[in-house]
């Protein structure tokens, strides 16, 4: 492991990154989807102007510079000047040779997208020297420990509930000659077993999964622990509840819901155009429906729809919305203007484009507070830590890892909710 500032220097951080996102909640908080006009258009109008007038090319533009719209808006929010140094984090990635040398060939990951095949290459990659027995956590069809079994020339065993991918992983092992076992295993089982002396890891494993890895494994005393986190919202609590003791007695503590975190993971970066051109329809209609239902029911709030198959564009708007009104029991007038709506939709589709440029800022920001708070829990129980990238974020916007080694001494803190 390289070193690094010593390991106070975490819990430094996730503090000023907390205030500095508890300044600002007003801004990233209120979903202008839901609310057409969140009270800060009011109380900072500079801000509300500026992005209003971005035409739809500086939009697409800005959509993928965070940084670069964090510097325009602090003219108007001087704090966001902050943005890059709250953010930065070191390069963790090895040279491309050895990320090429640490990813299986196409020949050797039949089923495995290339995205996939790469993503797991770059992840097995930087966590050279691997020293221990290896345990994948939520493997799937295995393809993470395949790379690794691969890359490491040791036996690695792999968790996964789904019993059809532990099949079809141990099959694909076997044809293969891949020194893998994939057990299936529920890994949120209280009375989970964790084999002595291995090293955790887990590549997108989400939210409560790769949480328990983190409880788990830290309870376990396992040699090392590497996660790159995904989908920090997926738990079964509605509010995110720190892991590490220092972050749940500090008292001026973000608190945030799931919907909160789900900005964190709202990003297109590797989306194809196609399907962020069907994202961008349905939302527009999403909107048509919004300002309908709202006339139709005369009450002023909105109304959450379920998940709908893109086939349901070619269908057109009207369809759509005979089909989100049925979800919701609700009886359309024989003479709704269909028209009227969608061009309804499509203009506050691109308000709320404008106004969601802003709350965009803050998403990094969101991810990497839940990160530096797994980070500061991994101290206490004991382990030396590096949080950085493991890749480009072109290959992967989740492209955080967290690569934990204990070392010798008693931990400063035990976590009580094991």
């Amino acid at each position: 492991m390289s070193a690094r500032q010593p390991a106070e220097s975490y819990y430094s951080r996730w503090q000023t990154l907390n205030d500095w996102l508890l300044q600002h909640q007003p801004i990233w908080q209120p979903a202008p989807f839901t609310e057409p006009r969140p009270a800060w258009v009011q109380t900072c109008p500079g801000l509300a102007r500026m992005v209003t007038e971005f035409t739809d090319a500086e939009c697409d533009e800005l959509a993928d510079a965070p940084g670069v719209l964090a510097k325009h808006a602090a003219r108007y929010l001087p704090e966001l000047a902050l943005y890059n140094r709250l953010i930065g984090l070191p390069e963790l990635s090895p040279g491309l040779a050895d990320v090429m040398a640490a990813t299986l060939p196409e020949v050797r990951a039949p089923d495995m997208p290339g995205r996939k095949r790469e993503q797991a290459g770059a992840f097995a990659a930087a966590l050279e020297p691997l020293q221990h027995p290896i345990l994948d956590w939520c493997s799937g069809k295995g393809h993470l420990s395949r790379t690794l079994a691969a890359q490491s020339q040791k036996r690695v065993e792999g968790y996964e509930w789904n019993p059809e991918l532990v099949i079809s992983g141990n099959r694909l092992a076997t044809h293969l000659g891949d020194a893998v076992q994939i057990h299936c295993q529920d890994v949120m089982a209280q009375n989970l077993p964790l084999p002595s002396g291995a090293h955790g890891l887990a590549l997108h494993a989400c939210g409560d999964l790769h949480r328990q890895l983190l409880r788990r494994g830290a309870a376990t005393a396992l040699p090392r622990l590497s996660i790159s986190p995904c989908c920090y919202h997926k738990t079964k609590d509605g509010i995110y509840k720190a892991l590490s003791e220092r972050a749940t007695a500090y008292d001026n503590r973000l608190m945030l819901h799931s919907r909160d975190l789900r900005l964190a993971v709202r990003e297109t970066v590797t989306a194809p155009a196609r399907v962020r051109e069907q994202t961008s329809t349905l939302n527009q209609w999403r909107l048509g429906f919004d300002g309908l239902q709202r006339a139709v029911r005369g009450a002023d709030h909105y109304l959450q729809l379920p998940s709908c198959s893109p086939r349901l564009i070619s269908r057109g708007f009207s369809a759509f919305c005979h089909w989100a009104a049925d979800k919701k029991q609700l009886r359309l007038p024989e003479n709704t203007d269909f028209d009227y709506w969608l061009a309804h939709g499509m203009q506050r589709h691109a308000e709320v484009r404008r106004y969601e440029l802003i709350r965009h800022v803050f998403r990094r920001p969101l991810e990497l507070w839940v990160a530096l708070d797994y980070a500061v829990f991994l101290e206490e129980q004991g382990y030396r830590v590096r949080l950085g990238h493991f890749c480009a974020r072109s290959l992967t916007p989740r492209n955080l890892l967290l690569d934990a080694v204990r070392v010798c001494g008693t931990p400063r803190a035990r976590h009580s909710r094991l």
